[in-house]
């Protein structure tokens, strides 16, 4: 290996430990809150946990929207300092949210989403446009699959050994990562700049003027709405299986077993790494965009099998629980971490990750929403384990549809701009 390829892989590996760390750390602010239950609060005769939740998510929704504009126009500087901001901003709202009484507070949870939910691209945007991308996007893409479970094991450990009551654990669980977040954040400004043979290689990332992007969408519109669907339906599910998954372990007969987030994660975490990283070994741009494909596929399959198995009873309910949670974020992290950066490798767009991240994650929160608020306004008693299982059966057909329908649509697409391109080529030997 040569000295030059050498730095490049530790530049690789250390970009990969500090976002991994530092959105772990971000974590620790957001979803501590949903391993509490709120048993028996209603607010005019709705569910308090549900409307907690609804909150937080139309906080993240309108976060989606705006960074469309903010974080496709994001520039290079000061972004540690804005990491800082919005989770300080986040961290106060649970601080608000355990002083004031209900329903009150239950605006703190929108003022909380709302900063986490400009979050992803802020990082994102130090790692991508890199050969290493691919592994470090999956690093930081799998970082909320783990923290997700970790968080909630540091909220429940909180609640069990220290007995924090339902309304202070958000916030003594954001003062355990408050430390940890400016190490890791000043780790993460150190990261070098994407090399000359970098951008070679995955084209330039720039900002994007408003013409930019209604381009980009006008150039791919077909493709990006099947993907802006098979990415809502992913959306849906995973926070279902998140926010819920504390109701659903109690009717599986799991509660009170704080180390259980942490045993289904854990594994999901370390298969995902090594599938999406792998990916790093292919060069070709389109073929790892296909591959991205036959993951999603893939990952709607496991979904859909193993909870048909878990409906006729034929597997153990932990095993289900790991199984559909690994399909659905072989699902969901593909577009996090490697599926956009390959897609503006592929046809050497001018642009950047976070604009088509947070396109698809705008609609894929205003699915999120409206099962919840159908939830509420209808007064649906869900059992969440049988309604979580029926519709993950019909949204694994549905998803298998719509990814074969993509990969068709972005091979036609290659096939053309490869035409065009050796046409090109020609004219310019005559």
């Amino acid at each position: 290996m040569t000295n030059k390829n050498s730095s490049q892989v530790k530049v690789g590996l250390y970009a990969a430990v500090v976002v991994f760390l530092t959105y772990t750390m971000i974590f620790g602010f957001r979803k501590s809150f949903t391993v509490a239950t709120f048993d028996g609060i209603e607010i005019a005769g709705y569910s308090y946990k549900t409307i907690l939740v609804i909150s937080q998510v139309l906080g993240y929704l309108l976060a989606k929207f705006y960074g469309i504009k903010y974080i496709s126009e994001l520039k290079r500087t000061g972004r540690g300092q804005v990491i800082l901001l919005l989770t300080g901003i986040a961290w106060l709202s649970w601080l608000l949210f355990a002083l004031v009484p209900l329903p009150y507070n239950i605006v703190f949870l929108f003022i909380n989403g709302f900063p986490l939910g400009m979050l992803w691209g802020v990082v994102f945007s130090y790692v991508e446009g890199r050969r290493s991308t691919d592994f470090i996007g999956a690093t930081l893409a799998v970082s909320f699959i783990f923290a997700s479970g970790f968080v909630k094991s540091v909220g429940a450990w909180l609640m069990v050994e220290f007995s924090v009551s339902e309304f202070w654990v958000p916030f003594y669980t954001g003062l355990v990562f408050a430390l940890p977040l400016l190490l890791f954040v000043y780790l993460m400004e150190r990261i070098p700049p994407p090399s000359e043979e970098d951008v070679q290689l995955r084209t330039e990332r720039s900002a994007m003027t408003e013409e930019d992007r209604k381009g980009f969408v006008k150039e791919f519109y077909a493709g990006i709405a099947a993907c802006v669907l098979i990415y809502c339906f992913a959306t849906i599910f995973r926070d279902i299986r998140d926010n819920f998954g504390a109701e659903m372990w109690k009717e599986l007969g799991y509660f009170d077993q704080p180390a259980i987030f942490s045993k289904t994660e854990t594994p999901i975490t370390l298969i995902i790494l090594v599938l999406i990283g792998s990916m790093v070994l292919i060069k070709n741009n389109y073929k790892a965009l296909q591959t991205a494909h036959i993951f999603i596929l893939i990952g709607f399959v496991v979904a859909g099998v193993s909870t048909s198995l878990f409906a006729a009873n034929s597997i153990e309910p932990i095993w289900w629980m790991t199984l559909v949670g690994l399909g659905l974020y072989m699902v969901y992290i593909p577009f996090n971490a490697v599926f956009f950066d390959r897609l503006i490798s592929t046809f050497k767009y001018t642009g950047n990750v976070g604009f088509l991240i947070y396109l698809a994650d705008s609609f894929g929160y205003v699915g999120s929403v409206g099962v919840l608020f159908s939830k509420e306004i209808f007064r649906v008693q869900l059992n969440w384990v049988t309604f979580f299982s029926n519709s993950v059966i019909g949204l694994s057909v549905i998803g298998i549809l719509l990814t074969v329908f993509s990969m068709v649509y972005f091979g036609r697409k290659y096939e053309k701009v490869k035409d065009r391109d050796l046409s090109a080529a020609q004219k310019v030997q005559v």
